[in-house]
């Protein structure tokens, strides 16, 4: 039955409608305008559909052999209802029409909603012409061109033998390989109509160096989207080297001593900390839950006026690069600081309605079984106009955090996190490599403690935990000098 202009509530039972099963195209239009129009009959102000396919496989390899391979194929539709700020999310892996039916029917009963009756109007909300940004850039041919299982395997093994020909007292060796290809579709009340087709792939290495009571531990990780080949040009020979020159230093390195320091942090990966401690703060999930302390702050001065950060969907190939977000608002550069003072929070669509900001296509969520929410995507601090000598001549003695390892940050912005690799900095010069060093403060402080940066911007693949789930996001920085901060050590 074709979807007409005007459809009675009693008529529902006997809608059928036959979009393609294996592929999110505009043959959806038809059955989600009408249950959008079902929803907003019932008294939904909004009412929004995600529709997902993915399929996900990782590799890993320990020492000489593959140890696992774990494929994964998923299909289903998330469902969203909006009533003033009130919202209410339901997932559903059936597909068909009666099963979305039934999904949104149960998602409209939680907002206290219900249809009209029996001869009740159901007018269906008219779309826009697909979006289509998998066909437009030539992104369906995407999964065929990934490596093969065996290929993946044969790469890995690759890796983990140059682990072990580049660096000395290796005690083990770990590299793993993860694809994630996804389909989405969106499709909303307020005309909303979207596809689009993402690859994402992460590698990671590792190794553990020990010799007698001396022990240390290295990791590095890449990741990229959109390019089917990436595994295949992934030069595993040089970073086996990068990290068997690390491990050679760590291991019979001293433990730093405790105190509060200048720090130097390296570009790159170093960009987790302000991802952790101040970006999570800036999303408006934190101000709907009242955890930051910036939720008021917007328009005055909370860093140091050396310091600018963007957020943005837009670079080439990063981790964090999207043409849409999950609620198919068109990918956007977002200024977060410029020289220190607040200028822009990162808000989806429930943030937008909460608390009055500005979407800006930060609507991000892990898969179809979360709600969408305010997620950071590559985020960084901008390049600045010193030297990296520059930073290290103007510390006396402090550190210099080449590598970071993990933390874990508090609501309000209390943070401690590990370094992975660090140095010690006398009179403007590096001179013994430390371990054991952790940094530990709080966002408010540091971020007016940042009052340098290089021009060496560089960004780095990485994960990011919150209320959607796990997503992949992209952190950077030039070096940057910390003029004090709390290192906790021995």
């Amino acid at each position: 039955m074709q979807n007409s202009t005007l459809l009675l509530t009693k008529e529902l039972p006997n809608l059928t409608y036959s979009p393609l099963l294996d592929r999110f195209d505009d043959s959806w239009e038809a059955p989600l305008s009408t249950l959008l129009g079902l929803g907003r009959a019932a008294g939904a102000d909004l009412v929004e559909f995600f529709l997902e396919r993915n399929n996900v496989i990782s590799c890993l390899a320990e020492d000489d052999g593959i140890t696992g391979v774990s494929p994964s194929l998923s299909l289903g539709a998330g469902i969203r209802v909006f009533k003033g700020n009130a919202d209410c999310y339901v997932s559903t892996n059936d597909l068909s029409f009666s099963g979305l039916r039934a999904a949104l029917e149960k998602a409209l009963s939680i907002m206290g909603l219900q249809l009209p009756g029996a001869v009740g109007f159901v007018p269906s909300v008219n779309l826009e012409l697909l979006r289509d940004y998998a066909t437009s850039k030539g992104k369906e041919s995407w999964l065929a061109q990934c490596s093969s299982m065996q290929e993946m395997g044969d790469i890995l093994l690759a890796a983990n033998a140059q682990l072990l020909k580049k660096a000395n007292h290796v005690q083990s060796r770990r590299s793993s390989y993860f694809r994630d290809w996804q389909e989405v579709l969106v499709a909303c009340s307020d005309g909303t109509f979207a596809r689009d087709v993402r690859l994402t792939q992460s590698q990671v290495s590792s190794i553990i160096s020990a010799d007698g009571e001396h022990r240390c531990s290295i990791s590095k990780r890449g990741g990229s989207t959109s390019r089917p080949d990436w595994l295949r040009t992934w030069d595993y020979e040089t970073d086996a080297e990068d990290m068997a020159e690390s491990a050679g230093k760590m291991l019979y390195a001293d433990y730093v001593e405790s105190g509060y320091y200048p720090v130097v942090m390296a570009n790159r990966f170093g960009g987790v900390i302000f991802h952790e401690a101040c970006g999570h703060l800036l999303e408006t999930t934190a101000i709907e839950t009242k955890t930051t302390p910036f939720a008021d702050k917007k328009g005055e001065k909370i860093a140091h006026e050396n310091l600018t950060a963007w957020d943005e969907g837009l670079s080439e190939q990063a981790f964090g690069t999207i043409d849409m977000d999950d609620e198919g608002m068109p990918a956007q550069r977002t200024l977060l600081i410029e020289n220190g003072i607040l200028k822009n929070f990162l808000c989806d669509r429930a943030g937008e309605r909460r608390t009055g900001n500005p979407r800006t296509g930060s609507g991000r969520r892990q898969n179809y079984t979360y709600s969408p929410a305010s997620r950071m995507r590559n985020t960084y601090i901008a390049p600045g106009e010193y030297s990296v000598d520059d930073l290290f001549a103007s510390v006396d003695r402090g550190l210099y955090c080449k590598k970071m390892g993990g933390g874990s940050v508090g609501d309000t912005g209390k943070f401690n996190f590990a370094v992975e690799e660090a140095y010690l900095i006398e009179n403007g010069k590096l001179t013994k490599p430390l371990k054991g060093a952790t940094l530990i403060g709080y966002a408010t402080e540091i971020m007016n403690n940042i009052s340098m940066s290089s021009q060496d911007i560089g960004l780095a693949a990485g994960f990011c935990g919150s209320v959607s789930g796990s997503i992949y996001v992209t952190v950077g920085q030039p070096h940057i000098k910390v003029d004090g901060i709390t290192v906790g050590g021995r």
